[in-house]
């Protein structure tokens, strides 16, 4: 070996015999690696695999932000996880994990929240950030902060067998507003939890997003910046879409509007529920008794998914056909009608509609079907 070169233990000679052996990365390369600093936003689906082969590879600090804690229902795909860490804070059990599979990395934990106030003290001072994260006003959040700080931002998305990859850097190319302007309208994209997600899904993107971060910290091959990768599972297919800077964009353009973090969840719209939206929960629903005679409980998901698991007595109005159909709701225009979704987003927006179209007393069910199946009715089915 060069004099010049690290000097690396022979234990780590060893582990990392097939990274040195790679011309394009070697010795060099792998010293960046483990000099590298990664931040991981979320620990969820995207964030365990990613966690993973960042570690194997020997990027020697990866910090975690998730205040999330471990649920039976991550394990179809969050891999970092098993049945007796259910209840156990996921950076906590992933930073376990981590420091097993690699004592060279140094992990770094924020049980906390992303938020405006603290994201950009969490992200200064990293080389990469990963965003895992699964909401929009997260993303953008995300995406600010890492303009504002200049640093490049690996970016991955699933949803039911879709997966999306690219790699957000103001200071060599677009960043995510540039792709995205405006988040799409509240409700109409479900999340995970509403929409499912195959349980591999996840990995594969989650691959894509590590082999960029260790591309960034080892400075070797071409980023997928400016260029925006989408995968179809069903299909196994890829698509590549190219990208450019938007001069007009308000955080990275020519002439940048936005200087400091804002409100995000205003921003995408899911922001605190205004007076005019009141709530209930499934027990007192559950107390009201059967629907249909003091009050109508409303079911605004998709047919598939009433098939799957309702409440008895529910009427179904899809959401996206609800505007079209109001007129059957006549006879309930000053009467008790309960709203009820997946988990209560859908149904806000439905309780939206309602309110604006001149119904009187509206209620939207906190939690949806999900809380009935949790805190009513064990035997309606989860999913």
């Amino acid at each position: 070996m060069n004099p010049a070169e690290p000097a690396f233990r022979p234990e780590q000679f060893e582990r990392y015999r097939r990274h040195l052996n790679l011309g394009e990365l070697g010795v060099a390369g792998q010293q960046r690696l483990l000099e590298g600093r990664v931040l991981l936003v979320g620990a969820g689906g995207l964030g365990c695999p990613v966690a993973q082969y960042l570690a194997a590879a020997g990027v020697g600090h990866l910090g975690i932000v998730d205040d999330d804690v471990v649920d039976v229902s991550n394990l179809q795909r969050q891999i970092l996880y098993g049945t007796a860490d259910v209840g156990r804070p996921k950076a906590e059990v992933a930073a376990e994990r981590i420091r097993a599979l690699n004592p060279d990395v140094e992990v770094t934990l924020h049980q906390t929240r992303l938020t405006s106030e603290n994201a950009e003290a969490l992200l200064a001072g990293w080389d990469v950030v990963v965003d895992g994260s699964d909401n929009f006003p997260t993303r953008y959040l995300v995406n600010d902060a890492c303009v504002l700080l200049g640093i490049p931002c690996v970016y991955g998305a699933v949803l039911r067998f879709d997966g999306q990859a690219a790699v957000f850097d103001a200071k060599r190319g677009p960043c995510y507003r540039c792709l995205f302007p405006e988040p799409p309208p509240p409700g109409s994209v479900p999340n995970c939890a509403e929409g499912g997600v195959l349980g591999v899904l996840p990995g594969l993107v989650a691959l894509v997003q590590a082999t960029e971060a260790l591309k960034l910290v080892a400075g070797i091959g071409e980023s997928l910046i400016g260029r925006f990768l989408q995968y179809d599972a069903l299909e196994l297919s890829f698509r590549e879409f190219r990208f450019s800077k938007d001069p007009e964009c308000p955080a990275c353009g020519e002439h940048p509007t936005l200087t400091a973090l804002v409100d995000y969840e205003g921003f995408c719209g899911v922001g605190p529920r205004e007076a005019d939206l009141a709530e209930t929960s499934a027990a007192e629903v559950a107390a009201r008794g059967a629907p249909g005679a003091g009050f109508l409980l409303l079911d605004v998901r998709t047919p598939e998914e009433y098939a799957k698991a309702h409440i008895e007595g529910a009427t179904l109005v899809p959401l996206a056909e609800l505007p079209e159909r109001l007129d059957e709701l006549d006879a309930w225009r000053e009467r008790p009608i309960v709203v009820q979704c997946h988990h209560g987003g859908r149904s806000e927006k439905a309780c939206r509609v309602l309110v604006a179209a001149g119904f009187e007393e509206i209620q939207n069910l906190s939690g949806g079907i999900e809380a009935w199946s949790l805190t009513v009715d064990p035997s309606v089915p989860r999913y």
